[in-house]
């Protein structure tokens, strides 16, 4: 488990530094590709682009069901959003006071959200450095694991929600999500990945035919895009038609649940993987 006195310690250290530091978005260091796509980060710098890879990769991987976030280009998503208006806090009050807060407050740090990425990147990478003698994506799976549950065991620790570690790993699940099954036109969920795991249609169609019928609705989802495209087929009022989608694989026996068992979301404490 992650020595926390270890990572605070290093974490502190790291946060003015960041703070302090002129980094403009448009720099030849950040020129780096994602995987093998045609796809640029903006805000990224190479390392912190192979922190995020792996660390999407870890927290929605690709396992009996498909692709997971690495695939879904997650980790361009995270990219764009930081570049702009979200990354920079443009809509959030941050003139202060900070200090503690209560469980129906939201973010309540004086960094912006691309320092509060800058700053857990870096501090996670130093910390993995300092205790494995590589960084983050440089170590193995088991490795990678461990020191996200420490992160996570931060994130859920009462005392620590004022603590940059602690609101960074918060952050970068939540962002991971949202990429993961947001639409593709904000750069994730790259092939609608996300919404054909969990059977989401997408753009809305008209029902009518379906209504009553109490059957699955499995259909190939469509985009915003693909809604504006000229390809997509639709009726006489204008609703896209869904069609019939190919069988979605299905889990082995032995990691299939039961029907009465409840859907757990991610809550501080509980297992982070999707």
């Amino acid at each position: 488990m992650m020595d926390r006195r270890k990572f605070l310690t290093i974490l502190s250290s790291t946060v003015g530094l960041v703070v302090s530091a002129q980094s403009p978005l448009a720099s030849a260091a950040r020129n780096y590709k994602l995987g093998t796509l045609q796809k640029t980060y903006v805000f990224f710098t190479a390392g912190e682009a192979r922190f995020i890879e792996a660390a999407v990769a870890r927290l929605i991987p690709a396992d009996e069901l498909g692709p997971g976030a690495l695939e879904a280009d997650v980790s361009y998503y995270i990219d764009q959003q930081l570049a702009g208006d979200y990354g920079a806090g443009a809509r959030f009050y941050n003139e202060g006071p900070f200090g503690a807060t209560t469980p129906f407050q939201g973010y309540q740090l004086p960094l912006s959200p691309r320092q509060l990425y800058r700053a857990g990147i870096a501090a996670t990478d130093r910390y993995c450095q300092e205790t494995y003698g590589k960084p983050f994506a440089s170590l193995n799976s088991a490795q990678q694991d461990e020191v996200l549950h420490g992160l996570e065991a931060m994130a859920g620790d009462k005392d620590l929600q004022e603590v940059p570690g602690a609101t960074f790993f918060a952050y970068l699940l939540g962002d991971t999500k949202d990429g993961f099954f947001s639409d593709p036109a904000y750069g994730g969920n790259r092939d609608m990945i996300g919404w054909k795991l969990i059977g989401f249609p997408g753009v809305p169609a008209m029902y009518k035919q379906t209504i009553g019928q109490n059957t699955p609705y499995t259909v190939e989802p469509i985009d915003m895009r693909g809604a504006l495209g000229d390809t997509v087929a639709r009726d006489h009022h204008g609703h896209v038609i869904h069609h019939a989608a190919a069988p979605r694989p299905t889990l082995p026996p032995a990691l299939q649940t039961s029907e009465s068992e409840e859907t757990r979301d991610w809550k501080p404490g509980s297992s982070f993987t999707v």
